[in-house]
């Protein structure tokens, strides 16, 4: 059997972010994920969900996570409907930004999760996440 959690967190504002974050580490406590891990995906979430907030002005954060005997897994999906990213290569770059970070969340973010995608056009962006761990 597969338990499976579904949640929705608008972004329009900072707090937001916090929201998001607590949702995500919550969900991953409740299914058996480790507080680095929780910590791991929290700080992914709070680069990404940022990067919504100041460039796209509003967006959804999706999480859901799966749990069974053998597995457990978060998936997050970050959408916006922002001016996109021009180019994505260029932005996963360390170091590139084009807002006057650091450029360091999207390359960062990446690093702290098992899987990463992202896509964007003009008008949408979206961002995937997955951490998965053996259900022990």
């Amino acid at each position: 059997m597969i338990n499976i959690t579904d949640k929705c967190i608008e972004l329009k504002i900072e707090d937001d972010i916090l929201i998001a974050r607590k949702i995500a580490r919550q969900e991953m406590a409740d299914i058996g994920f480790g507080s680095a891990d929780q910590t791991r995906m929290a700080t992914a979430i709070s680069e990404l969900t940022r990067n919504v907030i100041k460039y796209a002005g509003h967006g959804v954060c999706h999480i859901v996570t799966e749990s069974s005997s053998e597995e457990i897994r978060i998936k997050v999906e970050i959408e916006d409907y922002g001016p996109g990213i021009e180019d994505i290569d260029k932005a996963m770059e360390d170091g590139y930004t084009t807002g006057g970070g650091l450029g360091a969340g999207l390359p960062g973010a990446k690093r702290l999760v098992n899987d990463f995608s992202i896509e964007s056009s003009p008008g949408y962006t979206k961002i995937n996440l997955e951490m998965s761990r053996p259900n022990v």
